[in-house]
């Protein structure tokens, strides 16, 4: 049975260095670039931080290949890669685990709301004042 793995690419806080990297725990690899465990590293050496994109692959040697086919690209090449899935470059891993954008509270309850009646056919608020 195969281990699951990730490829990902990190960058620092002015998005001019681009890191490649695999893991088999992406957040935990998060947190370690990210309190700059190994002193001596790239990463550390460039204040890499950031990641903006990663993949999945279902076992570890993918990952490993897929590692070694990106680094071999061009930069312009990598940079066409983030700004398909991320134009904005945001970060989209934490050592906390993924990073989502989080709505107003209104605008929960409004999307709510809306799947709610979408599922069980009822009609929204003020319709059927009569009840």
């Amino acid at each position: 049975m195969s281990n699951p793995g990730f490829v990902y690419i990190m960058t620092n806080k002015s998005k001019t260095v681009l890191y490649i990297g695999v893991t088999n725990n992406l957040c935990r690899r998060i947190f370690e670039h990210k309190n700059h465990l190994n002193k001596k590293s790239f990463t550390n050496i460039y204040k890499v931080e950031y990641c903006i994109y990663f993949e999945e692959f279902s076992d570890f040697n993918s990952a490993i290949n897929r590692e070694k086919e990106l680094k071999n690209w061009s930069r312009q090449k990598k940079k066409a890669l983030i700004n398909k899935k991320n134009p904005e470059w945001k970060v989209v891993i934490t050592e906390q685990g993924y990073n989502k954008k989080i709505d107003s509270f209104a605008k929960q309850v409004s999307d709510f709301l809306k799947e709610f009646e979408k599922e069980n056919d009822v009609p929204p608020c003020g319709l059927n004042d009569d009840l």
